[in-house]
Formats: structure tokens, sequence, C-alpha cells
């Protein structure tokens, strides 16, 4: 058949550009984001949403339960979009406006780019949770945003970025809403 040729990725030095042609149908599902576990179990949050899903289908659309799991899975996903897009909105400020979206997609294929750096996300992660607002107060952390943070490692960005979140969402003593501006 007439193959649509590719465009060459040669000028382009980011590896993360082809990572998002998948993005659209991962995120809908929702499902696998603890891409290592060969077991493909879900990752906990995964699994609850997964759950509430499956249980509400087969509630009757009228019920009282159903109303209410809808609520609830319509809320973890609203937290989840709130929180990607919080991210993408400290990547796009970094300078990956065209990339944040492959930056931020995670996928069963997706894989640490270099072992000696999962420790290092890892202690990224745990300062953006406790030092910052990126998260909301009730949010487990995700193994999602471990990859995340390993990119950034990779393309020598992750200290700007917790920078930039701890400008964006400083952790404020008593409250946990960040939605307000930061203060100069």
């Amino acid at each position: 058949g007439a193959e649509a040729a590719c465009p060459s990725l040669s000028s382009n030095n980011n590896p993360y550009t082809s990572f998002g042609a998948t993005l659209a149908r991962d995120e809908e599902q929702n499902l696998w984001s603890t891409p290592h576990d060969m077991t493909h179990t879900e990752a906990d949050d995964d699994r609850v949403l997964y759950n509430m899903i499956v249980v509400r289908n087969q509630l009757d659309k009228d019920s009282e339960e159903w109303q209410k799991l809808n609520y609830d899975i319509y809320t973890l996903r609203q937290t989840r979009k709130e929180v990607r897009s919080r991210w993408k909105h400290i990547l796009e400020d970094l300078g990956f406006q065209k990339e944040a979206d492959s930056l931020l997609s995670v996928t069963k294929l997706s894989i640490i780019s270099d072992s000696q750096n999962m420790s290092k996300a890892r202690d990224i992660l745990l300062k953006l949770s406790e030092e910052t607002n990126i998260f909301p107060t009730s949010w487990e952390l995700s193994e999602r945003y471990l990859f995340v943070v390993d990119r950034l490692i990779a393309l020598d960005a992750a200290d700007e970025f917790f920078r930039m979140a701890s400008t964006a969402y400083p952790k404020r003593p008593g409250g946990d809403r960040a939605d307000e501006a930061p203060r100069p």
C-alpha cells in the first residue's frame, strides 16, 4: 500500500515527541498507570476508578447509588485532570509547549530512562508533594508522575520544574487551595 512518509524527527532532538499518539485513548481508559508491573495490575487510583465504573454500570441509572457513584467517578476524573493541567501549565512555562502532552503521557509501554534516576525522581516527587500544592492533599503519589519526573531529569529540567511549582502552587499553611494567583 501507499505508506505515508513519516516526517523526520532528526531535526528534533527531543525523544518524547512520539509519545503522544496513544495519549487520548490511554487518558480516557486511565488504566495501567503502573507501567512496570508485569502482571498489569492497575495502580491503586486506577483500580479504585475502574471498580467504581464497573459497579456503576451494574446499577440502575435512576437509583441514588448510581447518582452518587457517578458523582464520585466524575470528581476523581476532575481531580486527575486538574493535577495534569497544573503539570502541563508548568511544563509550558518551562518552554516545553509542544512537548507537554507527550511528556505527561504515561502508558504501559513507558520506560524509565535510567535506573540511576529512579531514586532521584522519587525524591523530587516527594518534595513536590510535601512542599508544593501541585497535588491535592488527599492525592496518593501516582507512579505515572514518577515517569514524568524521570523525563524531566533526563532533560535537565527537574530542579527548575520544582522551583516553578513552588512559586505557582505554594503550600499554604492551614489550607490546601492554591487557586488564587500566587503572590509576587
